[in-house]
């Protein structure tokens, strides 16, 4: 009796074994890709973080220099690129956030023909280069005649003359966030388009049979706190995106930096270092310092709609 219990212990610890073998074969190529592609490059980065490297000769260790320079000497970074950056990731990401969960909430509500054609037109325009809305939206906002805007306010009466509205210190940030916006309605707003619908319709039963009135109550009350993995996906894709993004800014104005600093963010920073002043230990410590602030935002996103265990 004790053998054949022994024999069974032994065969399911065998099978147990296996099953975990599988489980890491599969997760062996995500996981050496991931190394490969994330772990290896953040290393890389902080390590050059602390050299003068200038593609050429061999990085020359200069230690916290780098840093140094770029929170007491870079008056760029302090007077532009900070002020822009954030005033850029507070209005587009929450913006477009917010926008994206009550597009989602909005389009649950209608019937399924209707919203499936209604989220496809708001989800193609993420599918769109930065490139390619750069050039839809530069004959909009194009400095002379022929662009509309201007073509629209001189048809009215409103201006005299064109506004060079992509080189002007007043007006590039604001198009940028406009362009933006309009984009946003990436993968978190399906993610949370998809939780909404997955809802369990009792809940919403059971809320009205508890005092629930109204829309709102429901979407307070029960819609968010069921779908909070889905809104936590997609806030840290609205953080991710929005401190990553950088093309459109350079694509709208056509040159990095952009005028007058107007539409400097801190990965234009980091490119202009990298690639045309071939300071790569300089562009390393600014890329560190954009992940430190991406990390913090993402553990506040965490906070908010993360489970206790997280």
């Amino acid at each position: 009796m004790n053998d054949t219990v022994a024999m069974k212990k032994r065969i399911s610890s065998k099978a147990i074994r296996e099953q975990q073998n599988i489980a890491y074969l599969f997760v062996f190529p995500y996981a050496l890709m991931f190394i490969i592609f994330i772990v290896v490059p953040v290393i890389a980065a902080i390590g050059l973080s602390f050299t003068y490297f200038d593609t050429v000769r061999t990085p020359i260790w200069i230690g916290f220099d780098n840093y140094i320079n770029i929170l007491t000497n870079d008056d760029v970074f302090m007077q532009y690129v900070i002020p822009n950056t954030l005033k850029y990731a507070i209005i587009v990401g929450p913006g477009g956030y917010i926008l994206s969960f009550l597009l989602a909430w909005m389009l649950a509500q209608l019937a399924p023909k209707i919203r499936t054609v209604l989220a496809l037109i708001i989800y193609s325009p993420s599918l769109t280069s930065g490139i390619t809305m750069a050039v839809l939206w530069r004959v909009i906002f194009a400095g002379d005649n022929s662009g509309y805007l201007n073509s629209v306010l001189l048809n009215l009466g409103l201006i005299v003359e064109p506004i060079v509205f992509l080189q002007s210190k007043e007006f590039l940030l604001t198009i940028m966030i406009v362009v933006t916006l309009w984009s946003s309605m990436g993968v978190g707003f399906l993610a949370m388009l998809a939780g909404i619908l997955n809802v369990n319709q009792e809940l919403y039963e059971a809320g009205y049979i508890d005092g629930i009135k109204n829309k709102f109550q429901e979407m307070i009350y029960i819609t968010i706190p069921s779908i909070k993995p889905q809104m936590l996906f997609g806030a840290v894709m609205a953080i991710v995106g929005t401190f990553s993004a950088s093309g459109i800014g350079v694509a709208l104005s056509g040159s990095n930096p952009t005028p007058q600093y107007a539409g400097q963010l801190i990965v234009n920073h980091i490119e202009y270092y990298g690639f045309n002043k071939y300071e790569m230990g300089y562009a390393a410590a600014l890329s560190v310092i954009l992940l430190m602030i991406v990390y913090f935002f993402s553990r506040m996103s965490f906070k908010l709609f993360g489970s206790k265990d997280e």
